[in-house]
């Protein structure tokens, strides 16, 4: 079974990758996503077992992968609960993503390379999250790179989304650098890659007495607790770009130029996730290393408000959940810092619906208004879109945090449910002896973030469905609700999107949370926080629905009773608006420091290196002078019989001539 669902979606690429031409298009969407639904299907049914069931680690060989010298690799699937969890998480946004694709993408004559595509970055996801080494994970890693790339630039005629797709390529080669130098360094230390055994010998690493080095790093001898925080942030530099973190976020609002139903897939619900479920894998390593948890905490936390501020000012719809999707990834990277790796998981697990379901509304918006993304020319769609609206609404709710506070039951929307264990999580670290030293950094930042969410989320709704209709009237005389094939995936994320919190909050993060995982997320024997985040101050808990409900009244006012409020705000507050709007001046900086000096670097070594240097003494210089005396040599070769005896005349006469002037030939040399 759990081959099957590894590789049906790349069956499912083969197919239609080699044959889609002569399949056609219908065809190749009925074979993608057909298998894909069943991988799905049999997802849940691996989830039920394994996560609802008494064993906690199946381990599933495939074939003998690599071996040179001590690396011994084989290709097998490590099969626990966070495994199943992440399977459930790909597969069924993935399969509710092919169905919407056959709507969305239904006039565009590449349909088949679409869906290959699709199937191929599924195949590889799948792969990562079922890596049982390193080495397996980092070919699914770079194969989610590689299906990215594709995706984002799938409309390659249109330059912004090359260079969007370029960007995010670039960009999350910078974090796998990272990822791969930590991968070095884990199997320098442990002289191995199998998680397995490195998971059972981190402890032992630990235990070595004194400073007896065990690693070599940048010219510095490191003794076992400095070479797990550099192996341990190494690798975190790695989930950094793949999650797009403060630094190597400026790909994730970019990538948006890809078609919708890829930014639902990849960037909002399974791609971006890799780098938390790569931290709570390796959470054995990273409890070992508390300054490599709390540099993950402040980089959590910094993303979360950073992304939330931009956030509140972006008028492209799709780009505001692309914001919402980077600040949400923050308050998972918070809880893995802090040591709550279940917390996280659970977010990332509720998060998936909700995000692809806003994602998949957005997609049906721009559906109904002839391919339109700016907010500025919606408006008043309500009525004309209600299934669309609806679902959008509970999607909203969902990641805003709707919910009834202080309920043992934790009564809400999944967004409620979750991102409150999150932001109880961090209170609790703070307060523990052993805390994380930004982990009140980390509570503070995401309660803030919580305010600013509500208040971006409800201004996407109020300035695309309320208020006047601002499109043109012959784009208002063409609004529709979209087809079936693309309001049931909406249907179907909606579900999770309101129960998937307080169904499985007993499970993911409750009091008996060990009997879910069954070790497959590891917690250190000083790390409580799970435990006394159920005991915090009741401020705590009113702390983010406070804000939810903050963010909500300052938009109403804004966008439905007060709608000039937000231009007049703007030209009062023009330095602290364009701030925003120009996304903190992220790009404009990296353009200054990385990309001029590179380009300035490429000229002189185009021009004065390859053309003057290079060519000059090469192409243009010795090897042009032998082409020339050649040439020439080459003329004197006429091949005509009396232009050679012409010559041997010639040189006979100077030979005579030469021997009457120097006396050469005379008998003896007498006169």
């Amino acid at each position: 079974m759990y081959s099957a669902i590894v590789f049906l979606p790349l069956l499912g690429f083969l197919i239609v990758g080699l044959f889609g031409r002569a399949l056609g298009a219908k065809a190749s969407e009925y074979i993608t996503t057909g298998l894909v639904i069943v991988s799905a299907l049999l997802s849940w049914v691996a989830f039920f077992s394994v996560g609802m069931g008494e064993t906690g680690l199946y381990q599933v060989h495939i074939m003998r992968w690599i071996t040179a010298g001590a690396l011994d690799v084989s290709w097998s699937l490590r099969i626990d609960t966070l495994t199943v969890v992440m399977l459930v998480v790909v597969n069924t946004v993935s399969a509710l993503v092919h169905v919407y694709s056959i709507g969305y993408m239904h006039h565009d004559p590449h349909r088949p390379r679409f869906f290959a595509y699709l199937s191929l970055f599924t195949f590889a996801m799948l792969s990562l999250v079922t890596a049982d080494n390193l080495l397996q994970m980092f070919f699914g890693w770079e194969g989610v790179g590689l299906a990215s790339y594709l995706l984002i630039g799938f409309w390659y005629q249109k330059p912004s989304a090359t260079a969007a797709a370029m960007k995010a390529f670039v960009v999350n080669r910078v974090g796998d650098f990272g990822f791969a130098l930590g991968i070095f360094g884990v199997f320098y230390v442990f002289n191995s890659i199998d998680m397995s055994t490195i998971f059972a010998n981190a402890p032992g690493i630990m235990e070595r007495e004194g400073h007896e080095a065990v690693m070599s790093f940048l010219g510095y001898h490191l003794d076992a607790h400095s070479a797990m925080t550099v192996i341990c942030l190494l690798l975190f530099m790695g989930a950094m770009g793949k999650s797009a973190q403060f630094l190597l976020h400026t790909w994730l609002p970019d990538a948006m130029e890809g078609p919708t139903p890829v930014s639902a897939l990849i960037h909002a619900a399974t791609m971006v996730t890799a780098g938390v479920f790569m931290v709570a894998r390796l959470s054995p390593l990273f409890e070992l290393s508390h300054t490599a948890l709390t540099v993950v905490t402040l980089f959590g936390a910094t993303t979360a408000f950073f992304a939330a501020t931009v956030g509140l000012v972006q008028n492209d719809i799709k780009r505001v959940i692309a914001y919402s999707t980077c600040s949400q990834l923050g308050y998972m990277f918070v809880a893995l810092g802090i040591g709550a790796y279940s917390v996280a998981v659970f977010h990332l697990f509720t998060h998936a619906f909700f995000k692809a379901l806003l994602f998949l509304c957005a997609g049906s918006v721009i559906h109904s208004v002839s391919d339109e993304q700016d907010m500025r020319k919606m408006g008043g769609l309500r009525k004309h879109i209600p299934i669309t609206y609806w679902t959008m609404m509970i999607g909203t709710l969902a990641l805003t945090g709707v919910g009834i506070p202080l309920i043992g039951g934790h009564i809400g929307f999944a967004g409620f449910v979750s991102k409150d264990a999150i932001i109880e999580a961090a209170y609790a670290a703070s307060s523990s002896e052993h805390g994380n030293p930004f982990a009140g950094y980390g509570f503070w930042l995401t309660v803030l973030a919580a305010g600013l969410t509500s208040f971006y989320s409800w201004r996407l709704t109020f300035m695309t469905f309320h208020g006047k209709p601002r499109a043109p009237v012959d784009v208002m005389k063409h609004v529709h609700e979209s087809p079936l094939v693309m309001t049931v995936p909406l249907f179907v994320l909606s579900i999770g999107a309101v129960f998937a919190g307080m169904v499985f909050y007993g499970p993911f993060v409750g009091e008996g949370y060990e009997a879910f995982w069954k070790g497959a997320l590891f917690v250190g024997a000083e790390n409580h926080v799970l435990h006394e985040m159920h005991h915090v101050p009741t401020w705590v808990k009113l702390a983010p629905f406070v804000m939810m409900v903050f963010g909500f009244l300052v938009a109403y006012q804004f966008y439905i009773r007060s709608p000039e409020t937000p231009k007049r705000l703007a030209q009062e507050h023009s330095g602290l608006y364009q701030f925003l709007l120009n996304k903190w001046y992220f790009d404009e900086l990296y353009n200054f420091l990385f990309i001029r000096p590179a380009l300035w670097l490429g000229r002189v070594l185009w021009k004065q290196g390859d053309g003057k240097v290079i060519d000059g003494f090469g192409p243009n210089g010795v090897a042009a002078r032998v082409q020339d005396v050649t040439t020439w040599v080459v003329r004197l070769q006429t091949g005509y019989l009396y232009h050679y005896a012409f010559a041997m005349l010639i040189g006979v006469a100077a030979l005579i001539t030469w021997s009457m002037f120097t006396g050469v030939g005379t008998v003896g040399g007498a006169h």
